[in-house]
């Protein structure tokens, strides 16, 4: 790994687990930038177009998709696709920026397989009651929608061995620091860091 590449994390969980408050406190590090999604999905009223997602038609995309502008890409609950535009790759390169997607666990196996180097953090609600109500307390989804969320978060769960580190979210606090030490302590890790290693140990005579 080069570290010209920049260092990708990935941020899932399962919906209402508070994936986005938690990607909020990586980005508060230095040096970081969100991979902003498209999705096919209405935006809810306190969403702005471009902050967490693009909102495009269907149509839109899938010619993004024919076109092979996506790292990786879902449909989700059966209905609204989401992906994430490779474009958002180049722009942290160019940056020298860590980049940080925030995708559902469906995407996030597709990016691990693109991206073996990439840190995947998978956030882990304290319980389904703490998921169900935190869902609830949204007030954004129907009596059906928040079965087949909490039905979809169990299956989800199940692929939690496929990550690099775990953050149980039951203390926002601590939760928020375990985030920001994941990626600090990913910038540090021997593979980044093994050219400028290389060019010091010259200095040794090395």
């Amino acid at each position: 790994m080069s570290a010209t590449e920049p260092l990708v994390l990935i941020v899932s969980g399962p919906s209402g687990s508070g994936k986005s408050t938690l990607v909020e406190k990586i980005l508060q590090l230095p040096g970081t930038m969100l991979s902003v999604s498209c999705t096919t999905r209405q935006p809810r009223k306190t969403e702005r177009d471009g902050k967490w997602y693009t909102f495009v038609s269907e149509a839109e995309f899938q010619q993004m998709v024919a076109a092979g502008e996506f790292l990786e890409y879902a449909q989700v609950f059966g209905k609204n696709w989401y992906g994430t535009p490779r474009k958002w790759l180049e722009r942290a390169q160019a940056g020298k920026k860590d980049l940080v997607l925030e995708i559902d666990v469906q995407g996030a196996l597709q990016a691990k397989q693109k991206l073996p180097g990439a840190v995947a953090v998978f956030v882990v609600p304290p319980s389904s009651e703490d998921l169900e109500r935190r869902i609830r307390a949204r007030g954004q989804d129907s009596e059906d929608e928040i079965h087949r969320r909490l039905d979809r978060a169990r299956q989800e769960m199940l692929n939690y061995s496929s990550y690099d580190f775990a953050v149980i979210n039951d203390d926002l606090e601590r939760a928020g620091r375990e985030v920001q030490a994941i990626a600090l302590a990913s910038r540090c890790r021997v593979a980044r860091n093994e050219e400028r290693i290389r060019e010091i140990l010259k200095s040794f005579g090395g």
